[in-house]
């Protein structure tokens, strides 16, 4: 207690800055130091086996222990809570594991009420890296779940129907859990990065976003959001998912409420979207009116140009005829004169035909 009091004392002189900014924003921060204080969040790791990265987070070293910085845990606990927030608002999932004893209920019981997926059991190798075949064991899970509800499941042997329901138990235990995630998972949340290492390298690989509890012999650079705490307490895991838990209730229900608000906003937006073409309209049939005199000149315009049209070709068919007959004469002419000239020569010849004779 002594202890206690002392670090409490020491980290009091260090004012919060984190919850004093969110207190002047107009939202109280989700924790402070003295609640983490009494879950027992600041106990770190033996000083001989610490990382040197977390150093920036370490406060002090008692009886050769590290003392996590308190008020350090709070801002990086904002953080997170509320990149979780805004994954969960958005509908996408997020990946709780947690394979250790310590913290196997805890996350099974708050998480689930939250319906995010998560893994307390054995992490599969691949489960991100190859989601396709974890998705098919997934597949086989249901499919046996069918035929147990089927009446053909009664005629197999009492042998078969025991391998299959053991089979099934199996994948209960592995992927229950995971059963609703359909596709990979937007950010990845672990308790103890030092243990699933390889959780974390499939995370990375994949380009996920990693949430994770940062004690002090792990290295905090790994993890997009890390939270300085001890990993190893049940109270402090306890204290830390249930504010997390928080964070994504939170996101879920304004989700929910901004699809409410959205689906009373839609019908709105048609109908003054027809009100808008309506007015649009209205000018345009005014003014197609207006333009409804000059259309009408228009028609009686055109019989006008119609029956000039009409004169000129009864004019010009007059003219033809007169034309032709006043051509034909002169080309009867011209076809008497050759007959005329060809009497005389015919005449000729017939007299000089007349004097040979005689």
């Amino acid at each position: 207690m002594k202890e206690r009091n002392q670090v409490e004392e020491k980290q009091g002189k260090n004012l919060n800055l984190v919850s004093v900014k969110h207190f002047f924003k107009g939202s109280m921060a989700r924790t402070n130091y003295k609640e983490l204080l009494e879950a027992g969040v600041h106990f770190g790791h033996l000083k001989r086996k610490w990382n040197p990265k977390m150093s920036p987070y370490i406060f002090m070293e008692r009886k050769g222990i590290h003392i996590i910085d308190l008020n350090k845990t709070v801002a990086k606990l904002e953080e997170a809570c509320a990149a979780l927030k805004q994954i969960a608002k958005s509908g996408k999932k997020v990946l709780f594991v947690a394979t250790k004893k310590q913290a196997k209920d805890i996350i099974s019981e708050k998480i689930g009420a939250v319906n995010m997926p998560f893994v307390t059991e054995r992490w599969p190798g691949g489960m991100l890296t190859n989601f396709s075949t974890i998705r098919k064991a997934i597949r086989k899970m249901a499919s046996i779940d069918k035929m147990v509800d089927e009446e053909s499941f009664k005629n197999i042997s009492k042998k078969e129907r025991l391998m299959i329901i053991r089979q099934r138990a199996k994948l209960e235990k592995d992927f229950g859990s995971i059963t609703g995630l359909t596709r990979l998972p937007a950010a990845i949340f672990i308790v103890d990065i030092t243990k699933e290492h390889i959780a974390l390298a499939e995370a990375k690989k994949l380009n996920l976003v990693t949430f994770a509890f940062t004690d002090t012999n792990s290295d905090p650079s790994t993890v997009d959001f890390a939270i300085p705490s001890n990993d190893d307490s049940t109270k402090s895991i306890t204290k830390i998912i249930d504010i997390v838990a928080e964070a994504i209730r939170e996101g879920l229900a304004e989700r929910s409420v901004e699809k409410e608000s959205g689906s009373t906003e839609r019908p709105r937006k048609i109908e003054a979207k027809k009100v808008v073409q309506k007015t649009k309209s209205t000018p345009d049939k005014e003014a197609k009116s207006d333009d409804a005199p000059k259309s009408e000149a228009k028609t009686d315009a055109a019989p006008a140009k119609e029956a000039k049209a009409e004169d000129k070709p009864v004019a010009k068919k007059e003219e033809a005829p007169a034309k032709k007959e006043a051509e034909k004469p002169a080309a009867k002419a011209k076809d008497d004169a050759p007959k005329a000239e060809a009497a005389p020569k015919a005449e000729k010849k017939d007299d000089s035909k007349e004097e040979t004779k005689a």
